[in-house]
């Protein structure tokens, strides 16, 4: 398993007939660099589905933040602590990941929702590296129910998330509608490549982990 080559997939392929204008632009995969691992990266059990009652649970009483860009997300159940970084849209309107040279950085996209803001934000990572070294997020896989998402933001303050659900996406069949769609709490999106693995196209499907704003820093 050696690709190393990016694919990326517009947006507009993923996008559903309608959808919200707070987060319109940002629907669609997130097709992350393809490595050279013999191993698949971490699966998430079929039971940390998103369930219909964790979709409809009563809002948290957190209040949500005011707009801030994000600098740093831990994660220490899987030792993640990183900087990270804005990333915005490509020409053909496919989400940008960090700079493949740089497998540790965590990208957010920057025109969406700041994470601890109101609505759902979206943070990027790579799974791994051409040379098969585990990326920021390779283990995202391994997250369970209620692990803590800590991102410091530019105004001191540290939003705090807790991960109410992980799953695993075919990108032919990414549910941008779930993924993306906003519940009107403060929401965190963390998406990373995963699944089975093709020499021609690289990583089969996506990780996305689901994480609701608990408390503010």
């Amino acid at each position: 398993m050696a690709s190393g080559r990016r694919t990326r997939t517009p947006l507009s392929t993923f996008l559903p007939a309608v959808v919200p204008l707070g987060w319109a632009m940002a629907a669609g995969a997130v097709l992350l660099i393809s490595g050279g691992h013999d191993e698949e990266p971490p699966r998430p059990p079929a039971a940390l589905a998103l369930s219909a009652s964790a979709a409809l649970s009563p809002p948290p009483t957190v209040r949500p933040l005011p707009p801030a860009d994000p600098v740093r997300i831990r994660i220490a159940v899987i030792g993640v602590d990183a900087p990270m970084t804005r990333v915005g849209l490509d020409a053909a309107g496919a989400l940008r990941t960090p700079p493949p040279e740089e497998p540790g950085l965590a990208g957010w996209y920057g025109d969406g929702i700041a994470p601890g803001s109101a609505g759902t934000a979206i943070a990027t990572g790579h799974v791994d590296t051409p040379a098969g070294a585990p990326g920021v997020f390779y283990h995202l896989g391994d997250l369970t129910e209620g692990a803590t998402i800590e991102i410091s933001r530019a105004d001191r303050r540290t939003a705090v998330f807790a991960v109410r659900a992980v799953e695993l996406y075919d990108k032919k069949k990414f549910p941008s509608a779930k993924v993306y769609g906003s519940s009107g709490r403060s929401e965190l999106r963390l998406i990373t490549c995963g699944g089975g693995y093709s020499e021609d196209t690289g990583y089969l499907g996506n990780v996305v982990v689901y994480a609701t704003l608990t408390a503010v820093t």
